[in-house]
């Protein structure tokens, strides 16, 4: 092994993130799509939380989170403002209150799917308000903790779009319009089929 060995998911956030940071920081993988209902065995062999993205590296060190390996990709110049506090509180009270949105009969006695998409708007107007101020979040370059949230961000606006465009959050809109139509978010959607052991390398990066 030459080069980094990712296992990802297309249209997992974490996976999203974790490859615009490759991208971003000119690091070259071999990119392996997962299907999550069929794990290939040496991901699970590496990795037994079962959980994407999963980054082998040619030492045989393993990264299982996505945000360390944001951090593994990116140099210090990404690392900007308060950063960890946007992604902090994305991965924790946003992330939960998501997934209630989104999937809310998966839980046991949880709030009204609105009411957690209340609590979600909440984290949109303090972003909107912030990007009132500069172009991305933590200034005017785009840096970690955009590509950090924008996945989730964009997860929530998928799940009733037409509701979501009518907010009143032209800042936010204008925000992840520009992310999502940006190269490096462009480059980590393009679609691969299922790897199986045995394909030829796909080269991601």
């Amino acid at each position: 092994m030459t080069v980094p060995i990712l296992y990802s998911f297309r249209r997992c956030p974490y996976a999203m993130r974790a490859r615009m940071a490759l991208l971003t920081g000119g690091i070259q993988v071999e990119l392996r799509e997962v299907v999550l209902r069929d794990r290939p065995d040496h991901m699970m062999e590496i990795s037994p939380k079962g959980t994407v993205p999963v980054l082998l590296l040619p030492d045989g060190t393993v990264i299982e989170e996505s945000l360390d390996i944001m951090l593994w990709s990116l140099d210090e110049t990404y690392l900007v403002g308060d950063w960890k506090e946007f992604i902090d509180g994305n991965d924790g009270d946003f992330k939960h209150h998501l997934d209630r949105y989104k999937y809310n009969n998966r839980y046991e006695n949880p709030l009204a799917p609105e009411a957690h998409r209340g609590h979600v708007l909440e984290f949109l107007e303090r972003y909107d308000k912030r990007l009132l101020q500069s172009t991305y979040l933590c200034g005017e370059d785009c840096t970690i903790a955009d590509h950090a949230l924008a996945p989730f961000v964009r997860q929530f606006a998928n799940t009733d779009r037409s509701w979501f465009d009518n907010l009143p959050l032209p800042n936010l809109h204008r925000w992840l319009s520009s992310i999502l139509t940006s190269k490096v978010f462009l480059d980590c959607m393009v679609k691969h089929q299922q790897w199986k052991s045995g394909d030829e390398p796909i080269f991601f990066g």
